[in-house]
């Protein structure tokens, strides 16, 4: 049965309005949805091919590492641009959100996550700023507890002394499974201002099929926690099911929704998102002749991805791989793949974890060999600016 909380504080609230200013898919391995505009809180819908005036991009791109922002990161997971500029970075193991001048490469520790509790591939996951981010100073995350994974958001208060900017955890939803694989726990608000997560099944197969538990899933909520209108299924707060451990979620100009997922042995898959979809696991993994299921617009062998985080860039997904080491490019048309995907960066940095836009042709790309799996080298982890075409 899905279990949920809103834990929403009036203190918090008033405090902030006051403030103006593995599995073999993700184990060590050789390097190697609806166009048109739709309004907050109405549910993207999923178009199966390109609309009117779609350009297709070049079939082969380039990347080029520009610099290297910050290095010396233990467990980078999560990043949030700022506004007003900096980043923001999660250590899963640590508990900790850090701010990086992106300019210098200085690291300001905002302070720990209380309630954390680290174990395996759970810990201190995706973090993401509030639709409301100017007004309310909020941060989101999703992290593993002692019992749960589940997403509290925190006042960040800047002004304070380092260690001591982050508000208690006010936590909006709680209940999702967890395990020592699988957790999931990438989020980001949507471009209708809703709250999108993606969940793992926890090591335990069932629950991706299961649409009354939470895990397997892409989840659609309000920023209070509760389920968001317009979801497929009635007072639920699933949007998609049928996942082994959903790790990347992007829009692109048309607000079409596409995920990453974790294979077992056989099949990584890139996923575009339709509402109520059944994407197959666990009796499919990869493109199946079942009608049932939903098939990945493109695949993968484990060895060659094992993605975590994606980005949209001026009609490309770019997804990071951890075990595969190298960052992927698949150019669009609609919601299919329009050519190949084409790998860059095999071996050259790592495992990588997270790839997010970063404005016009570029992106930050974060490292992953400090997470027990890879092979770290002087300087991991850090993160990297990428220009991209």
């Amino acid at each position: 049965m899905i279990v949920q909380r809103r834990a929403v504080s009036a203190v918090l609230a008033t405090a902030a309005l006051l403030l103006t200013a593995g599995c073999s898919s993700d184990g060590p391995g050789p390097p190697g949805t609806g166009g048109g505009v739709t309004s907050r809180g109405t549910a993207p819908g999923s178009s199966p091919s390109a609309g009117a005036g779609e350009t297709t991009p070049p079939a082969k791109g380039s990347v080029k590492v520009l610099r290297t922002v910050a290095e010396g990161l233990k467990t980078p997971w999560g990043l949030a641009p700022l506004p007003g500029g900096g980043l923001l970075v999660s250590s899963r193991d640590d508990g900790t959100i850090i701010r990086i001048d992106e300019k210098t490469g200085r690291k300001t520790e905002l302070g720990t996550v209380s309630g954390v509790s680290p174990a395996g591939e759970g810990g201190l996951l995706g973090i993401a700023l509030s639709p409301d981010y100017a007004s309310d100073h909020m941060i989101y995350a999703y992290f593993t507890s002692a019992s749960d994974n589940r997403i509290v958001r925190m006042l960040y208060d800047g002004h304070k002394p380092a260690g001591e900017q982050l508000g208690a955890p006010d936590t909006v939803f709680k209940g999702i499974p967890k395990g020592v694989i699988h957790n999931g726990g990438r989020i980001a608000f949507g471009p209708d201002g809703m709250l999108y997560a993606g969940t793992g099944e926890s090591g335990k197969r069932g629950l991706a099929q299961d649409k009354d538990s939470l895990g397997g899933k892409i989840l659609r909520l309000t920023p209070e926690g509760d389920p968001a209108p317009g979801n497929p299924f009635p007072d639920s707060p699933v949007y998609s099911y049928g996942h082994r451990n959903v790790q990347g979620l992007a829009w692109d100009g048309r607000q079409r929704l596409f995920a990453s997922e974790f294979g077992q042995d056989t099949w990584d898959e890139l996923n575009a998102i339709k509402p109520g979809g059944n994407y197959g696991w666990p009796d499919a993994e990869g493109k199946a002749s079942d009608a049932r299921f939903q098939n990945p617009m493109a695949q993968w062998h484990t060895d060659d991805a094992s993605p975590s985080g994606i980005a949209y860039v001026k009609g490309v997904i770019w997804m990071a791989g951890l075990k595969g080491q190298r960052l992927w490019r698949i150019p669009l048309k609609g919601t299919e793949a329009s050519a190949a995907p084409q790998a860059f960066l095999a071996g050259e940095y790592g495992r990588l974890r997270t790839v997010l836009a970063a404005g016009g042709d570029k992106v930050w790309l974060v490292t992953s060999n400090t997470d027990g799996r890879g092979t770290p080298k002087k300087g991991d982890d850090r993160v990297l600016e990428v220009r991209v075409s």
